[in-house]
């Protein structure tokens, strides 16, 4: 568990229905490329997603757990800060993925998902 997770782990909150608390991933400021270009933050991107881990759901989420790295589109957000902290609220229908070793496992002997 690291610092992140163990500040994470005591939040003053209990989530509802199918919400979804999450924190993000990184800044917003310049990004680099693969390749190792230098990309400012004030350069224009077409739709872009976002990656953030789950922090906590809600009783009626069923297929996201606490630490989870979902996929989600930063523009449909709600932010809310808790101990100075930023997080993102989400309904469960609003995540596009979830990257999780869980997941990996549980789909080895299918076809996969399709997103």
């Amino acid at each position: 568990m690291t610092a992140d997770q163990s500040l994470d782990a005591g939040l003053p909150i209990r989530l509802l229905h199918d919400r979804v608390l999450v924190r993000t991933e990184g800044g917003e400021g310049e990004r680099r490329s693969t390749a190792g270009i230098v990309i400012p933050a004030t350069a224009a991107l077409g739709k872009r997603l976002a990656w953030a881990t789950a922090v906590g759901v809600g009783p009626n989420v069923r297929a996201i757990v606490a630490g989870d790295r979902v996929l989600f589109d930063p523009d449909d957000r709600s932010e809310v800060e808790l101990h100075g902290r930023a997080y993102v609220l989400l309904r469960e229908r609003d995540v596009h993925a979830v990257a999780a070793e869980r997941v990996e496992t549980a789909a080895a002997g299918s076809t996969g998902l399709y997103l």
